[in-house]
């Protein structure tokens, strides 16, 4: 796994670009094996997730971001230095405000913690 492109995903993430995200994480995960692979698998899902609502497809978002929870369920704790649990916590969120058809909370952020 390359940690440059995995740290590049997680910047375009933050910065609203989840199409990109989304290409520069998926070759990150070819390389991937595992745990990490399923988990770079959600984390994939919810950036696409979140391309599709940024273009009004709430349908698709809500499908993907069903699937990158179970995903990103897989494995407790820290992955990658990012704050995992917020993350689903975040993106549990955003689920349950497209079923109920509001606007989204504030998007999740993947910043990579400081030690």
């Amino acid at each position: 796994m390359s940690l440059a492109e995995f740290r590049r995903g997680i910047v375009l993430f933050d910065e609203g670009r989840f199409y990109d995200a989304h290409e520069v994480l998926e070759d990150v995960w070819r390389g991937a094996q595992g745990e990490k692979k399923r988990f770079l698998q959600g984390l994939i899902q919810a950036a696409v997730a979140l391309h599709h609502h940024s273009t009004g497809n709430t349908r698709g978002a809500s499908s993907l971001l069903e699937r990158s929870l179970k995903n990103l369920c897989a494995d407790p704790g820290e992955f990658g230095e990012i704050p995992w649990q917020e993350l689903k916590l975040a993106l549990s969120r955003c689920r349950e405000a497209l079923s109920e058809g509001r606007q989204l909370p504030p998007l999740p952020r993947l910043q990579i913690m400081q030690d």
